[in-house]
């Protein structure tokens, strides 16, 4: 079924990353099965649009878009086509074939309410193609009610080998602030979950090889494994999200990431959104007056940029 307010959060999801990347957005008109908007780059107009397909899979139409620098560098920006360098490559056609796998993935880490969570999954032959026929891909190329709905999927199939790590946004901003004391950063605290939902994978099942995304230095993870994982051989790629395995971790990860904020959101009777927008940061200046300052540490994540917008009168 076609909803709208998925193309529409779809919209406000990547309205930043094109105004990011200095392209003119204008505001959405509602159209048949989506929405469409303008975009402008030195002095050239085009339309894109945003649907919905039966499966329910977010989809973007550039045929509007007759410059083609502008419509490579949009698809560039929206669908992280990136050109990968040759040393990712040689891996990435290395591990398509490698089963079984382990898949490690996060969600949260660039929203601003809501917890911190990552995902592994282990997957070999028969359940990689299982997933595939289901269409499993990237969560973030996914609506919410398709990532919800392929999550199910995704235990169904599994069978438990899997796990999901929840970090709630009380205790990351008082492990952050322990961290910055140590002159550390978020990415040692987003290695010490990918660590853990991997270990909590080996201890249901036997792998030799497992995949993340690379996110730092490529030890942080190494050196949070302890023994069953320091035995695993650990890949980690940019762009690892298209290898099955990973896609899957990510649907898990994401899935529950929205089921929490939906939680939170029920609890303090305030809708919560995703991201770290300009609606971010009204909703929580109004959440700020309903509950007090302080209460903000135990639904946001505090060491955001966003929080300097929000404590400004």
């Amino acid at each position: 079924m076609n909803d709208k307010n998925d193309v529409i959060e779809y919209y406000n999801e990547i309205k930043p990353m094109l105004l990011n990347a200095n392209i003119i957005v204008s505001d959405y008109n509602l159209i048949d099965y989506g929405l469409q908007f303008k975009v402008l780059i030195n002095g050239f107009s085009a339309t894109i649009r945003v649907f919905q397909n039966k499966k329910g899979i977010i989809k973007i139409d550039y045929s509007q878009i007759k410059d083609d620098k502008l419509a490579k560098k949009i698809r560039k920006v929206l669908e992280e086509e990136i050109t990968i360098d040759k040393h990712d490559l040689k891996d990435q056609q290395q591990i398509e074939d490698i089963y079984p796998i382990i898949g490690i993935d996060e969600s949260g880490k660039g929203d601003y309410f809501g917890p911190l969570i990552s995902a592994a999954v282990f997957l070999d032959k028969e359940s990689a193609k299982k997933l595939k026929d289901f269409g499993i891909k990237d969560s973030k190329k996914l609506s919410d009610k398709v990532n919800i709905d392929l999550a199910y999927k995704i235990f169904e199939i599994c069978k438990g080998y899997y796990s999901i790590i929840e970090i709630s946004p009380d205790k990351y901003n008082t492990l952050i602030d322990q961290m910055k004391k140590e002159g550390k950063n978020v990415n040692i605290l987003l290695a010490w979950t990918h660590a853990k939902a991997l270990e909590e994978v080996l201890s249901k099942v036997d792998c030799n090889t497992a995949l993340s995304d690379q996110f730092g230095d490529e030890s942080l993870i190494l050196r949070k494994l302890q023994e069953r994982g320091k035995k695993i051989k650990l890949i980690q790629m940019h762009k690892a999200e298209q290898n099955i395995a990973v896609a899957a971790a990510s649907i898990l990860a994401r899935a529950r990431f929205l089921e929490r904020l939906s939680n939170l959101s029920k609890e303090l009777k305030i809708d919560l959104p995703k991201g770290a927008s300009s609606k971010v940061i009204d909703v929580a200046k109004k959440f700020i007056g309903m509950y007090g300052k302080e209460s903000l540490r135990k639904i946001a994540k505090l060491h955001f940029k966003t929080t300097e917008n929000v404590y400004k009168i």
